[in-house]
């Protein structure tokens, strides 16, 4: 995964990287609230986002950059109390994913490019399964959100 573009291309990479190790938190709690009819479709999320960081990880070694560690714990966009407050927070997540995806698609190149556009319409499928419907521009959408005041990006979760 690399043929990044420079600095750009580290910088929106270690931002992934960020919102994976994010996303993956997140899906812990959601994992253990969600229906178990929809139990494995948390599980197969989950797992897809390790994979992403792992190979993120191994990106930002190649374009020069040391990984972001995972912080210990991330702060919630709200609280999950029940699985539909779950569900919620598995479509805020591949919001999130999918918006830091848009910005790597945007700073990298080849190969690097590809992987990112693909890992951001991975994230948008997952987000409309979640929520029942998508949005016309995925990671675009959360940035417009984002310039409205209410932000949606993956770093928004802070650690605590």
């Amino acid at each position: 995964m690399s043929d990044g573009k420079g600095d750009g291309a580290l910088e929106a990479a270690q931002a992934a990287l960020a919102a994976e190790h994010a996303a993956i938190y997140g899906y812990g709690v959601a994992g253990g609230r969600v229906a178990a009819a929809r139990r494995p479709e948390a599980t197969a999320a989950h797992h897809a986002h390790r994979a992403r960081r792992d190979a993120l990880v191994r990106t930002v070694r190649d374009l020069g950059g040391e990984p972001v560690a995972s912080d210990a714990a991330y702060a919630l966009p709200f609280a999950v109390p029940d699985a539909a407050a779950a569900v919620r927070l598995a479509a805020v997540l591949e919001d999130r994913v999918a918006y830091v995806y848009s910005d790597l698609v945007r700073a990298a190149e080849g190969s690097l490019r590809r992987t990112a556009a693909d890992a951001l319409r991975e994230a948008a499928v997952r987000a409309a399964r979640w929520r029942g419907s998508g949005v016309p521009f995925p990671g675009l959408a959360e940035r417009a959100g984002a310039k409205a005041g209410t932000d949606t990006r993956a770093g928004a979760a802070t650690a605590h």
